[in-house]
């Protein structure tokens, strides 16, 4: 059994705060009021209010300075890839921003590893596709599929590609049961993915760009009609 998440008051008030940031109730750029003021218009302590600002400012949302205050940091000018799981959680509209750089960045990482992987890397692609096929339930079906594209990535030989891919897939996985719909069958997962790697095997980028769009593009098609369903 999956033991049940234990909820703090630094949880909470984590939480708390982010909405107001996600949502623009507390715009960016924004000094938040003293810390004695906030903790007591929360009813924390301003010891949990010091440790819900330090995950805050960790996660890029908050900046803290000496002598200045707490301020509201723009995410959106100044934040990295790292923010999408956070943003995903938040709001699954931004699954469709993502969805559009899957496509381009997936058709490019494809394209650059049938250009540029070694034999020992096209040895792993054939593998980890065949491991696909073979898998034991869609979940495991999903998990071989990721592995598939972080097996790409790395065969490029850019470690910026690999970054991309593990930042998408963080953003991702946490959902994945909601857009499991194209990984409820492993011999359809695999048919729609062997094309990518057999075209990365061969050393033709055209192929392997032409069929990585082919394959994103119907898996997205798939997810997109699990998440109207939900």
């Amino acid at each position: 059994m999956e033991a049940l998440p234990r909820t703090s008051i630094v949880d909470v008030l984590e939480d708390r705060i982010r909405e107001e940031i996600l949502t623009g109730r507390r715009p960016a750029g924004s000094l938040l009021p003293p810390e004695r003021t906030l903790a007591e218009g929360y009813g924390v302590t301003r010891t949990t209010l010091k440790h819900a600002f330090g995950r805050l400012v960790q996660a890029g949302l908050l900046e803290t300075r000496h002598g200045v205050g707490t301020r509201v940091r723009d995410y959106e000018r100044l934040g990295g890839a790292d923010l999408l799981p956070m943003l995903v959680r938040h709001d699954a509209r931004w699954l469709s921003e993502i969805f559009e750089v899957r496509r381009g960045v997936g058709a490019l990482i494809a394209g650059a590893a049938a250009n540029r992987a070694g034999g020992a890397a096209r040895t792993r692609l054939r593998e980890l596709v065949e491991a696909v096929r073979t898998a034991g339930d869609p979940d495991a079906v999903q998990l071989a599929d990721a592995e598939v594209h972080r097996a790409l990535a790395r065969a490029t030989g850019n470690r910026v590609y690999v970054l991309l891919t593990n930042t998408l897939f963080n953003a991702y996985l946490p959902m994945r049961r909601h857009l499991a719909g194209p990984f409820q069958d492993a011999e359809e997962a695999y048919g729609r993915l062997a094309p990518v790697v057999a075209a990365v095997e061969e050393g033709d980028g055209a192929a392997a760009r032409a069929a990585a769009e082919a394959y994103l593009a119907a898996t997205e098609e798939i997810m997109r009609e699990g998440l109207k369903s939900r």
